[in-house]
Formats: structure tokens, sequence, C-alpha cells
């Protein structure tokens, strides 16, 4: 059977040419092996509007926002990243000459690359401490691997030894709803935790403390001194160490910073940012605790 899709100019040529030696539309069609139908449309064109291009008026339904169109509804999305699909497709339609609906909205958007997602969840920073993290930032920016190898991190984190996951469900008969296989447990906020602190460095693991209640300057001391100091002076002995700790109350208390002033021949107090717990390492080793706790 003769090709009937659309021809390449060379193949338009061919037909052309074929008629104009004399073939008729099925000496054409045999020779070249397209269709009649194709022959006969592709002279009459060349005959009638002297086209030789291969392009062919597109099929289907107009689009019905343009480039110009999609230019004003990117605007849109750059003004107000939360608008909803019918908040913009009522801003688009103001002062247009025809409206589109919400359907053909959420085409355009997809065809833009636009996709709606969760936004991700940053804390909300002050324009001093983003100025803060970027002093942070720029005076570290030439650390090596083998600099960051001398800093030990600290923090204080809690864990809940009872997780309550509201999505839970069970299978069970209309008469089994008090049996003990099919009750969870629950407990009242702030129950079933434990508060601990701890700390660790490229060289190994430091020591894990319980907090009983709260963490007030006099505990902290107590833990500064009976674990912070041992390990920075066993693991750094050269006084070349660095303590991370965040900007806690109870860690810039002055009883606390006359501590480390008085052993700042030991080790050194890394300045550290406020509102940075994205650049503490012991957030993720936090992580790894909480996965095998819910394990």
């Amino acid at each position: 059977m003769g090709k009937k899709g659309d021809l390449s100019n060379f193949e338009r040529g061919m037909v052309v040419d074929a008629r104009q030696a004399g073939l008729s539309i099925s000496q054409s069609a045999q020779l070249l092996g397209f269709s009649r139908t194709t022959i006969s449309r592709v002279y009459k064109e060349w005959c009638e509007k002297g086209k030789t291009s291969s392009m062919r008026q597109s099929c289907g339904r107009k689009c019905l926002v343009d480039a110009r169109g999609q230019r004003r509804m990117g605007r849109l999305i750059q003004a107000d990243r939360r608008a909803t699909l019918t908040e913009i497709t009522t801003r688009y339609n103001r002062g247009m000459q025809h409206s589109i609906c919400e359907a053909t909205t959420c085409t355009t958007l997809r065809r833009m690359g636009y996709n709606s997602r969760r936004p991700h969840r940053v804390p909300l920073i002050s324009t001093t401490n983003r100025q803060k993290r970027l002093q942070f930032a720029q005076a570290h920016q030439n650390w090596t691997v083998e600099d960051w190898k001398n800093v030990a991190w600290s923090d204080e984190s809690r864990f809940l030894l009872r997780h309550s996951d509201g999505r839970i469900k069970i299978w069970r008969k209309q008469n089994e709803n008090m049996d003990p296989s099919c009750l969870v447990s629950t407990v009242h906020a702030g129950c079933g935790g434990v508060m601990v602190w701890g700390m660790f460095s490229w060289h190994t693991l430091g020591p894990l403390v319980p907090i009983g209640h709260i963490l007030n300057a006099p505990a902290y001391l107590s833990i500064v001194s009976d674990h912070v100091h041992p390990f920075m002076t066993t693991m750094y002995p050269c006084s070349d160490g660095y303590f991370q700790q965040d900007n806690a109350p109870c860690h810039k208390a002055q009883i606390i910073s006359n501590w480390f002033l008085e052993h700042d021949n030991e080790f050194t107090v890394l300045k550290w940012p406020p509102q940075s717990p994205d650049l503490k390492l012991i957030e993720h080793l936090w992580d790894e605790v909480e996965w095998e706790l819910r394990a």
C-alpha cells in the first residue's frame, strides 16, 4: 500500500517532477510508492499555491492560551505561589477577550512545567540571623575535611518511646472493638518519652546522657564538666579541637561562659549562628536513633 502520511520536501518534489514529466496519477503512485490520494493532493497544492513544503496545518482544537498568555500566567504564578487553580483562572480572565476554564489553566500550567507540590518546611529566619548565617558560611568556606574532623558536635533531643499514629487500621469484627488485640495504648502529652544530651565527632561517638526533667544552666554545667571536658581533652590532646553547641539559653548562661573561658587553652567553642539546626551534623544522628526506636 502506498504511503499516506505527510511527505518530506524531497518526496513532494519527486511527485511534482513525475507529474510534470507526463506520468498519470496512477503511474506516479506506482513509481514512487505513494497513494493516489497523496499524489493528487501534493500536485494540486503545487499547481494552485506553488507549495512544496511538507508543513501542514495542525489538526485538533486551537490552543486557547498562546505564548503571550503563558507569559501572563507565569507572572501570576510568580506573584502568588500559593494561589489556587480557581484564583489563577479568575485573575487570568480579567481583561481577557476570551476566558478559559480551570481545566485549561491546569493543562497550560503543566505544559509550562508547573506542578502543585507541598512547599519544603524551613525555619523562619530573621534578616539579622540570615546575615549571621552567611557570615558563618563565609568564615568556614575554605575549611577542609581535616578541619571539620576537629569538631565535636553536641545537642539535646527528646524521643517518644510510644508513637501514636492516627492512620493505623486493624481488621476486626463488630463485637471485637474491646478485644486486647484490637486496642492501641495511649499516653498523656509529654509522657512516654526521654530527653538525652549527646555528642560525637569524626573519630568516635561520645557519651549519651539522660536528662531528668529540664536542662537548666546548673545541669548543663555538670554535663560540660563531667562529659565534654574529658571527651575533648582525650580526643584532641593538642588543644586543636572545636566544641559545637547551639544557642539554647542554658548554653549561653554566664556560668557556662565562665567555665569555657577558664578552659579556652584546652579547646575552642565554635561560634554558632542562631536558628541553624540544618547545619548541625548531629541532627542526622538523631534521625538514626528515631528510626531505630520506631523499628
